[in-house]
């Protein structure tokens, strides 16, 4: 906004309103951004007690910012009743101004914020224990930039990583399905169920290769929580019909740490070729599937627009270029 249309919105005392251009002293401060706040919402509310509900103030508190901006512009901006509040002519005139000057205060605000923020600075990615390899080159590939980007590696299982993602205390997540609600995605990326890890000391432990149906009677650990479409679910309908399982839910978070269940003779269960190429336990077998494959688990990169930065937009595209090429 140019000077001089800044002193035509607000005008300035001892200073005449002409076109010519206004020393910054010269420039009145006009009504605090706080009452054209108050004045914007019980517009749009066409309610005091609604408006001061969603602001978080008391209702007289908002009723005194209105009275102070009509004063201030000497102007009537409701029509008020014992029913009913209505905008008056001005304050139809004058909604939209106010609704783009808060809009660009919001603005100028995040931009000021981005533009104070160091540049290389580090960002946090939670992570499947499952896939920290990946999660590892994507690290590397980001300190090989210019500027370097530190990228914070931590290691969280499902509920964990959503939890993180909503309270903003990191800035994406490579996570498996289903993925929260309101997040973007993108890199998605398949891994078969290939295996199931069974006690190394049970009668399966020695078979060359396992069919569903022999897992009739037993045991099958699965998470308490399938959503319809999800590998578990998928699992869990294959064995509860022909092979008879019997599925043993519990809070399964990670592959990794499942396998200490499996371990304890708690139970057994499937797992993914991943997991089986990158973990070696004594205590605990990986036997192939008969129909290994066919049950897949889909996992993303999952984030948060809202909070885009150039160097979460960076995690972005280097998750991306490690997916494309099968060495980095």
């Amino acid at each position: 906004m140019r000077a001089g249309s800044i002193a035509a919105a607000y005008g300035s005392p001892g200073c005449p309103r002409t076109a010519t251009a206004w020393p910054y002293w010269c420039v009145h401060p006009g009504p605090p951004l706080r009452e054209i706040g108050c004045f914007v919402l019980v517009a749009q509310r066409l309610s005091f007690s609604r408006a001061a509900a969603e602001l978080g103030m008391s209702q007289p508190a908002v009723s005194q910012a209105i009275g102070r901006l009509e004063r201030t512009l000497e102007l009537r901006l409701f029509e008020r009743t014992s029913r009913e509040v209505q905008l008056s002519d001005a304050g139809k005139v004058l909604l939209p101004y106010a609704e783009s000057l808060l809009e660009q205060a919001a603005a100028f605000s995040v931009e000021a914020s981005r533009l104070a923020a160091p540049t290389g600075r580090t960002i946090r990615l939670a992570y499947c224990p499952l896939v920290g390899g990946l999660a590892a080159r994507v690290a590397r590939r980001l300190s090989r930039r210019s500027p370097v980007i530190e990228l914070e590696l931590y290691a969280a299982g499902w509920s964990t990583a959503t939890a993180e993602l909503a309270q903003a205390t990191v800035s994406a997540a490579i996570m498996s399905r289903p993925f929260p609600p309101g997040l973007a995605t993108t890199a998605r990326f398949h891994v078969p169920i290939t295996h199931l890890a069974v006690p190394a000391s049970a009668p399966l432990a020695t078979a060359s290769r396992v069919r569903l149906d022999q897992l009739a009677g037993r045991d099958v650990l699965m998470p308490r929580s399938r959503p319809p479409g999800g590998v578990w679910a998928q699992l869990a309908a294959q064995l509860l019909g022909p092979s008879g399982s019997r599925l043993a839910p519990d809070t399964l978070d990670d592959l990794p740490g499942a396998l200490d269940l499996v371990a304890a003779g708690r139970g057994y269960l499937p797992v993914p070729r991943l997991l089986v190429e990158t973990v070696i336990r004594p205590d605990v077998r990986f036997v192939p599937l008969e129909d290994g494959g066919v049950v897949r688990m889909t996992y993303a990169l999952v984030w948060c627009q809202d909070r885009a930065s150039a160097e979460l937009m960076a995690l972005v595209q280097a998750v991306q270029e490690i997916l494309r090429t099968p060495r980095s």
